[in-house]
């Protein structure tokens, strides 16, 4: 049963929304980075973004619903030349082209069954598009299968393992690798953060929380780490964030309504809206260190293309990716940012830190 849209779950702090992205985003028509043998240079549209207000609507680029067209690039404006505070920010946080890039922590944040569509150019997701715009967008980023866990399992295991269906770790027992048991062997932190989770490391679904969203329940040889690691998103992640303890790799789960899955697209964008900005306005965002991935597990149909925008600070405004990648792409371009071997599929899969030149 679908939830009503507009609901009392989503924080009050809607005044945010008009103040995240509210200001101009300048940035140079440069290419971002280096980009692989096989996989197009990032197109960028630069000059001012601003967030769309009420009764207006700027999507990302009239060429947004089709991959293999860039997105148009007006004039080029000067280069950026910083905020007040000379740092990325909730109200600039990319195309800091004079920031050198020394990424050490990745965040993932997923939602859930809505393809590219139902997003991109949606004016019921103001945020997202402004995001999208004001930093990079891969036009053509899909998922692996149906239904969700097994999307779930292959971004953070480089393999579905088998899996088909949406039950619960007592049903699927992961025993194989995983890129938390990579992380830890590495000597590294990670954290999911999962909203409405009603304890630590919780195996069972309970209101809106879905264990089938939070994969790190179900890899056995982590059950221990899970018990530490795998927490309840209020109040960890703004701690965490406000006091610079963010970990190297967090994947972030918003509960049942703010993923979409059971409320709007304008629900769970009234969520980022108001998640984000601790994020980006935390000290690991602003000194360089960090990049954002925010995500859909699967889309519709055997197509199954999904919105998948990428937040960091040197990625320049409007870059657009119109190379295929899927969550193995995901997985692949997380472990070369943190130093990590490629895992199952993710050995063979283009990966998406190198596409946005990161």
């Amino acid at each position: 049963m679908t939830r009503p849209a507009a609901d009392s779950r989503t924080r009050p702090s809607l005044r945010l929304l008009a103040s995240v992205v509210s200001c101009c985003f300048l940035a140079a028509g440069c290419t971002a980075g280096r980009t692989p043998a096989g996989l197009p240079t990032p197109s960028h549209s630069a000059g001012a973004v601003v967030l769309p207000s009420a009764g207006t609507f700027s999507a990302p680029g009239s060429s947004a619903a089709h991959p293999s067209t860039p997105a148009a690039t007006p004039a080029q404006s000067p280069p950026a030349t910083g905020s007040p505070s000379g740092l990325p920010s909730a109200a600039r946080p990319c195309g800091w082209i004079g920031l050198p890039p020394h990424y050490q922590h990745v965040v993932w944040i997923w939602l859930e069954n809505k393809d590219y569509a139902s997003v991109i150019g949606n004016p019921s997701a103001p945020y997202e598009n402004a995001l999208a715009n004001a930093c990079g967008l891969a036009t053509n980023a899909h998922g692996i299968t149906h239904p969700s866990l097994p999307n779930y399992l292959a971004a953070t295991g480089g393999s579905t393992f088998g899996v088909h269906d949406d039950a619960g770790p007592a049903a699927h027992p992961i025993s194989g690798p995983s890129i938390f048991r990579q992380i830890d062997q590495a000597g590294k932190s990670w954290r999911a953060y999962e909203e409405s989770m009603p304890y630590a490391c919780a195996t069972a679904s309970s209101g809106e929380y879905a264990v089938k969203h939070n994969p790190a329940a179900y890899y056995v040889d982590e059950r221990a780490e899970c018990l530490h690691n795998d927490v309840p998103l209020d109040p960890q992640l703004a701690a965490d964030a406000s006091a610079g303890r963010l970990p190297s790799f967090a994947f972030v789960t918003p509960n049942l309504c703010h993923d979409m899955h059971d409320c709007s697209v304008a629900a769970g964008d009234r969520w980022l809206a108001e998640t984000l900005p601790m994020l980006l306005n935390s000290a690991t965002y602003r000194n360089g260190e960090l990049v954002i991935v925010l995500t859909f597990d699967e889309g519709v149909g055997s197509a199954n293309r999904i919105p998948t925008i990428v937040i960091a600070p040197t990625i320049q405004p409007g870059t657009r990716v119109s190379a295929r990648l899927d969550h193995y792409s995901l997985l692949r371009g997380t472990e070369d940012l943190l130093g990590l071997p490629p895992l199952g599929a993710a050995a063979q899969a283009a990966s998406l830190a190198a596409a946005f030149g990161l």
